[in-house]
């Protein structure tokens, strides 16, 4: 009896914590990513790059055509480099046996760089962002690290100062018996981004010509329309802290369509982005505001008896951008007002979603919207009715929208690495 009690007393405690033990043990081993033996599965989310290429080199994985079948979710977004290049910042998303392992690379393809060369850096990126999910597999004991010495580059002065100029001239015809079309458009920009100053400013014109040829009993009529306009921009920005910027606008421009002989815009502005710019490739929340004077010289005399006038307005937008896995989000709401009578102003919304709602299923829409109430540059009188069929003069109207939706749905086969260029793509 005594032998009874002090097995009841001692060991039952013992046998409880072994018990205890051996179930956190069993839990902890669940929870332990277990070592796969096949090659991790991998979903490269991005928009614009070379996918044939990128499969045909990364042939030690496999590759599938939906996130949720994916090990590993690589999201690449890009941005522009102040010399014009192009700034991929890549994503890589452990999931299933690889949930903790997340880790974020960048690659930058200068402005000189060729579409080839561009390809291979950002798969040279893509190969060393995986070498930790290989590593967990069996995969990992045909891995070879390779450092390539290289000596610093000296340093040197850029004769340039990080100025960066483009000069861009186009063209275009077509036509038929009794139409045709001409057009031509210029450009001319120069740059020079900072960490801390970006400026931009660019030069462009535009001109478009139209011919038509219109017999009606026997009388043949020939109706012309020319179009032009040309634009000087200027952005000057200051970079305050992670959150705060202050910069200025100016503006030169003329168009027919609007009537507008020469309008002037200066325009200050201070912005506030509620996450830190370091993060803008993946989520922005921007807040604007802007004083703007215009001075206006009209080509005919407007609806309020103007052939030039004075005027100040402010502006308020507030911008949202999220680029993550399930999807992209862009928003944006611009407020406007002329100061001289609050009554002209204007409200735009812009914005797109898309959606990875299920395995090979996504949604897309977009839709902007415009409450119109400020067009002040208007012509006075009737247009004509060629004025309004070939577009040439913008009419008043209390509103534009547009809106478009998408559904698209994927099944089959998940693995998407085989590349066969035979016929195109």
């Amino acid at each position: 009896m005594k032998r009874e009690k002090f097995f009841r007393k001692n060991l039952w405690p013992q046998a409880a914590l072994l018990i205890i033990s051996a179930a956190f043990n069993l839990s902890a081993q669940e929870r332990i990513p277990r070592v796969v033996q096949e090659p991790p599965r991998v979903f490269i989310d991005c928009h614009q790059c070379d996918m044939n290429y990128i499969r045909s080199e990364l042939s030690f994985v496999s590759f599938v055509r939906d996130r949720a079948e994916a090990d590993v979710h690589v999201l690449i977004t890009t941005q522009s480099t102040a010399d014009g290049g192009r700034e991929y910042t890549l994503n890589f998303i452990g999931r299933n046996n690889f949930y903790d392992i997340h880790h974020t690379l960048k690659y930058v393809s200068p402005r000189t760089a060729s579409a080839d060369t561009e390809r291979k850096g950002l798969v040279r990126m893509l190969k060393v962002g995986l070498v930790p999910y290989l590593a967990k597999t069996d995969l990992g004991d045909y891995l070879r690290v390779d450092f390539e010495k290289r000596l610093p580059p000296a340093e040197v002065e850029d004769p340039w100062n990080f100025w960066v100029f483009n000069l861009g001239l186009s063209g275009s015809m077509s036509g038929e018996q009794t139409k045709n079309f001409f057009s031509l458009h210029s450009n001319l920009s120069a740059s020079r981004v900072t960490e801390k100053v970006k400026f931009r400013s660019g030069l462009s014109g535009r001109f478009n010509s139209s011919r038509f040829k219109v017999t009606q009993d026997d009388v043949t009529t020939i109706i012309t329309s020319r179009q032009s306009s040309f634009s000087l921009s200027s952005l000057l920005v200051y970079s305050i802290s992670d959150h705060w910027s202050v910069g200025t606008w100016f503006g030169v421009s003329s168009s027919t369509y609007n009537n507008i002989n020469l309008n002037i815009n200066p325009a200050p502005a201070i912005e506030y982005n509620y996450f830190p710019y370091s993060e803008s490739t993946r989520r922005q929340l921007r807040f604007l505001y802007r004083v703007g004077f215009n001075l206006n010289f009209y080509r005919e005399e407007t609806i309020y008896d103007k052939m030039r006038e004075a005027l100040l307005g402010e502006t308020l937008a507030v911008t949202l951008e999220i680029k993550e896995p399930w999807g992209n989000v862009y928003a944006s709401l611009e407020g406007f007002h002329y100061f001289h009578d609050f009554s002209k102003n204007h409200l735009v919304f812009n914005s797109s979603l898309n959606l990875r709602l299920y395995r090979g299923f996504s949604v897309g829409i977009s839709g902007r919207f415009a409450k119109i109430n400020d067009q002040i540059y208007l012509p006075k009188g009737d247009l004509s009715l060629e004025d309004i069929l070939l577009q040439r003069k913008a009419l008043a109207t209390a509103y534009s929208y547009g809106i478009s939706l998408g559904v698209n749905y994927t099944f089959g086969s998940i693995y998407a690495g085989v590349v066969n260029p035979r016929f195109g793509n």
